[in-house]
């Protein structure tokens, strides 16, 4: 992508954000819609999603600001549930797509089973930028926005085991387990050092610049290392987003406050996304996605029971604890559950020798821009029909 280009959509992406804002429509919704409009505009310059760039570039940034934004105090109180749903949830919603899979179309069962944990992360930004708009209580956001960001270091993790066996590694449950702790427990390392050693630096600095070239470096740095070291790198910035998001260096009262650094990555994070969803709109343009409706449908029905099960039988664990959660806010985490960029870069991540590759790729497309689209769209009437809107003293 060039300078040129990055500055086109750029700037479509600002025009776009004024229209949503006017009619109330989730911005990535709408720039979804541009992207695809824009495929469709002869001898436009062809720009490509891939997964380095979604990787090494745009994901990075959307993980580390959406963990700085979270408050430990209040992540602690609902953590037990949450990594349950992000662990638990997602392996039970895998294991549901990948059995319909293999059953409906005779996939193999890695093949399969590659394709439903991509499908299990959520991205839950449009449902994020309804919340703000239309105001929800404090817990459901923080469910929403808690579970997503661990339950994408979950799916990197499967993912990146499935596709070890797939390349003939050796496949055995100890095996499995000691890779699964390596990647979680190396990935979150990773991201705790790097982290402590921004907010030891920024400690001595007292400059907010100096705090936010830190945190930015932050976010790259610990996902690239913990990457290079086989590691998950998700897990990496999410850890130094929390940890440098609930520091006494970044987080005070006096001078600055935390204006300087949330408006950065608020910058920041529109940025990327809005780049992540044009582009997703440019590619469904060029994508022969109508030859594989019926395939997309079953497994848009299939993902949906996946996440059904996922967040009805792991809240049902906790019906009669403090971690409670009430039908109507369960079934919004069904339904809000979107699939987004992980999806689309762990489906371009995959190695060429994958059986069923490039139907992997179109499918996950197509499931992707159901979510975004007609589950996006929808996530505002979803909240009024369910109660969930909060009153004027729980807004947050």
């Amino acid at each position: 992508m060039g300078v040129s280009g990055f500055g086109v959509l750029l700037f479509v992406a600002s025009l776009v954000s004024i229209v949503c804002r006017r009619f109330r429509v989730p911005y990535t919704v709408g720039l979804t819609l541009a992207g695809l409009c824009m495929g469709f505009i002869p001898n436009l310059p062809t720009i490509h999603l891939t997964k380095d760039l979604i990787f090494s570039a745009l994901l990075p940034p959307l993980v580390f600001e959406a963990a700085l934004q979270i408050r430990w105090t209040t992540l602690k109180n609902d953590l037990t549930l949450i990594v349950t749903l992000a662990t638990l949830g997602v392996l039970l919603s895998a294991l549901i797509v990948t059995g319909g899979m293999a059953f409906m179309f005779g996939w193999p069962i890695l093949s399969a089973f590659v394709l439903a944990v991509l499908l299990s992360a959520t991205d839950p930004v449009s449902v994020i930028a309804t919340f703000k708009e239309i105001k929800v209580a404090d817990r459901l956001k923080l469910l929403v926005e808690a579970e997503s960001l661990l339950n994408d270091g979950t799916a990197a993790v499967l993912f990146s085991l499935a596709i070890a066996a797939v390349e003939g590694g050796i496949f055995s449950p100890v095996l499995v387990l000691g890779n699964f702790v390596y990647v979680v427990i190396g990935g979150m390392a990773w991201g705790a050092a790097i982290a402590i050693l921004g907010v030891g630096l920024a400690g001595r600095a007292h400059d907010h610049l100096v705090e936010i070239i830190l945190s930015l470096l932050a976010a790259y740095v610990s996902f690239l290392v913990a990457e290079k070291f086989h590691c998950s790198g998700v897990l990496a910035s999410l850890t130094a987003g929390l940890i440098m998001g609930n520091s006494k260096v970044f987080v005070r009262e006096a001078d600055h406050g935390r204006d300087p650094l949330e408006s950065f990555w608020e910058v920041v994070a529109f940025v990327s996304n809005s780049l992540i969803f044009l582009l997703i709109g440019l590619q469904l343009a060029e994508r022969p996605l109508l030859a594989a409706l019926m395939p997309i449908c079953v497994l848009i029905g299939l993902s949906l029971i996946g996440r059904g099960f996922a967040v009805y039988g792991t809240c049902a664990l906790f019906t009669r604890s403090r971690y409670r959660v009430e039908f109507n806010a369960q079934h919004l985490l069904v339904w809000g559950g979107l699939r987004g960029a992980l999806a689309l870069a762990l489906a371009l991540a995959m190695p060429a020798n994958l059986t069923h590759r490039q139907e992997i790729i179109d499918l996950t497309f197509g499931v992707v821009a159901f979510s975004t689209i007609v589950q996006g769209m929808t996530v505002q009437p979803v909240l009024r029909k369910l109660k969930l809107l909060s009153s004027p003293s729980e807004a947050p």
